[in-house]
């Protein structure tokens, strides 16, 4: 385990947090339990059959988790109430809401709603459609978000750049072909993440093909503008644009290529101008460069909700509650 995810894990001992997990039928989810519990990391809901997932368990030791049945769970029906004043202009009947409960993401969602829970991690089994979709129905965007965006941290061993390693990568997940103004909003929100995770300043690079002009092109023109804007937005950061990767982050390239920029060869935080470069970069590095890359995680929700890829591990799940505890905080 990286120097820098014992920090995260140490960092949410400090305020336990209680994190839901409802994909309690998937084997990772309470391998993963069993640890959250046995380091301390925090508290944790699963939801379903208690006496389905104490035989799915069978060998792991998951009696510190709470367990939690939709069917008998004894504030259903005030959860009922939250979820037909919430989805009110919908039109959303009790009955509806009985039938939405039954479902373990609407059900873990409400949990963080009515303050039940801190936050909730799932994705091991369902799409990232259907975690976020309930998150914005009933959590909702946090005030001022002008989009929900995700970021990866990633953990690169032996590496000289960046912070000793440690960057974000974003977005890799939510915004497909994001404009200028998304974009510019991606970079200061996931500049405020970096900070609030590690602790360290972030140095924002708005990524291109094309470094200060190098090249034309409408997509160029877009991290142009959305550099700008995010340069407004976020005056308490370093961001510029737009750099290409290697500009971004070695030092000597950045001073060739832009050396009036006090971000070039400098960068932790990289903002992919869409979501096929980030998503291809990010697992170009992970598994060349054998790095952990832990999200993505969600932000400009009300409340912590993070997605996970569906080919996750069970350390994986770890890592993610762990960040998700310390964003709760």
């Amino acid at each position: 385990m990286s120097q820098f995810l014992n920090k995260i894990k140490e960092l949410a001992k400090e305020n336990k947090k209680t994190i839901v997990l409802p994909e309690a039928t998937d084997i990772r989810t309470l391998q993963a339990t069993e640890e959250i519990i046995r380091d301390d990391l925090a508290n944790v809901i699963l939801v379903g059959n208690k006496e389905e997932i104490i035989k799915l368990a069978k060998g792991l030791e998951i009696s510190g988790a709470t367990i939690l049945d939709p069917s008998s769970y004894e504030k259903l029906d005030e959860m009922v109430e939250v979820l037909v004043e919430v989805r009110k202009s919908k039109g959303l009947t009790k009955e509806e809401a009985y039938e939405l409960l039954k479902n373990p993401l609407y059900f873990g969602v409400t949990l963080v709603k009515m303050e039940l829970a801190d936050g909730m991690v799932a994705g091991a089994v369902n799409t990232t459609a259907d975690v976020l979709r309930p998150s914005l129905q009933i959590i909702k965007t946090a005030p001022g978000t002008k989009v929900v965006s995700s970021f990866f941290l990633m953990i690169v061993p032996n590496c000289e750049y960046g912070n000793d390693g440690v960057f974000a990568f974003s977005d890799c997940a939510l915004n497909q072909s994001p404009n200028a103004e998304q974009l510019a909003s991606i970079a200061v929100d996931t500049a405020k993440s970096y900070k609030a995770l590690t602790k360290d300043e972030p140095v924002v690079a708005m990524l291109s093909h094309s470094t200060m002009g190098s090249a034309a092109h409408p997509d160029v023109d877009k991290v142009v503008e959305a550099t700008e804007i995010a340069k407004e937005m976020g005056k308490e950061f370093k961001i510029d644009g737009e750099l290409q990767l290697d500009a971004a982050i070695v030092p000597t390239v950045g001073k060739l290529k832009a050396p009036k920029s006090d971000v070039a060869g400098n960068a932790n935080v990289l903002i992919f101008p869409d979501i096929d470069a980030a998503n291809i970069g990010y697992k170009l590095v992970q598994r060349f460069a054998k790095a952990e890359a832990i999200g993505p995680i969600t932000q400009g929700i009300a409340k912590p909700v993070n997605d996970l890829s569906r080919g996750c591990s069970a350390s994986d799940i770890v890592s993610v509650t762990a960040l998700t505890a310390l964003q709760a905080q």
